[in-house]
């Protein structure tokens, strides 16, 4: 049996739009074309792909089938590019968490994306959860929490990120005059990046013994905004240490719990075989990392 081209591009659209009609647009044929060109590949794999919801998302027989085809377009496009060096730039989707995007990746990625002409797009979600990502087939690695490796990936040590508890010095007088204790932090507004961060959360039950909504919060969902809600007073919440350095030593921050840390460890997720410009980006991010992070124990 053989994958028909058309049925599995009407499959990725679905899944990539996150609707038949928004994958009808993208390919230029009609909502009821997308939906039989997807029962046709069903059909074909004996076996349900595709969850027809808003937005569409895949089984886990479609995810491994997208894995699959994503990998397989990717070769492709390494195949044609070595024939063609005018073919153009060849796109990977790395899955990422928001802090290492907004701190050490792009540093470390941009010079190998350059040389190997490689365009990247960043799926962004905790770092728990990014592995997913790579399971689902929405990434084709992956920079996660997760230390044991897919089956047919590999995983490779990065290192740890360090995160301080931070918080404005305004901030800090006023709510925490004598030093942060039980007491003040379940009256002290904290910052939460979004539903999926426990970083506050675990900080503030281990060492002060307070549950989750024993105290007061915000959600802030985006790294610049995060960092900028913590320097403009609204509450305290933890920053990495590569992102927070400057500010401290500058004085636009204090540390609370300068004695107190988290360290957060974090790994390269890839596949086993992948083309060679994919394997080099690798290896590159992987090396600068090392030259970063702090080792993992």
């Amino acid at each position: 049996m053989t994958i028909d081209a058309r049925r599995s591009a009407a499959f990725v659209a679905a899944v990539d739009t996150g609707s038949l009609d928004a994958a009808a647009a993208l390919l230029r044929i009609t909502p009821s074309a997308v939906s039989q060109r997807i029962t046709a590949l069903e059909q074909d794999m004996g076996t349900p792909l595709l969850v027809r919801t808003r937005p569409c998302r895949p089984t886990a027989p479609g995810a491994r089938l997208l894995q699959y085809l994503r990998r397989q377009a990717l070769m492709e496009a390494e195949f044609l590019a070595d024939l063609d060096n005018d073919a153009g730039p060849v796109r990977v989707a790395l899955a990422v968490n928001n802090d290492t995007l907004a701190t050490w990746l792009l540093p470390v990625l941009a010079p190998v994306l350059i040389a190997e002409q490689l365009l990247v797009e960043f799926v962004l979600d905790n770092q728990g959860h990014t592995f997913a990502l790579l399971e689902q087939g929405q990434a084709l690695a992956c920079v996660s929490g997760e230390s044991e490796p897919m089956r047919g990936c590999s995983v490779t040590p990065l290192g740890h990120m360090r995160y301080r508890m931070v918080a404005s010095p305004a901030f800090a007088r006023r709510w925490f005059p004598n030093g942060i204790d039980r007491d003040a932090a379940r009256r002290a507004p904290v910052m939460v990046f979004d539903r999926k961060d426990t970083l506050q959360t675990a900080f503030l039950l281990q060492h002060f013994g307070l549950p989750e909504g024993a105290y007061p919060f915000h959600y802030v969902p985006a790294s610049d905004p995060y960092v900028q809600a913590i320097r403009l007073g609204l509450g305290y919440g933890m920053l990495p240490q590569e992102q927070c350095a400057a500010l401290l030593e500058g004085g636009e921050l204090v540390d609370l719990t300068p004695q107190l840390h988290v360290d957060v460890p974090l790994y390269w997720h890839a596949w086993r075989i992948q083309p060679p410009r994919i394997e080099r980006m690798g290896a590159a991010l992987v090396k600068a990392a090392r030259a970063v992070l702090l080792p993992l124990a």
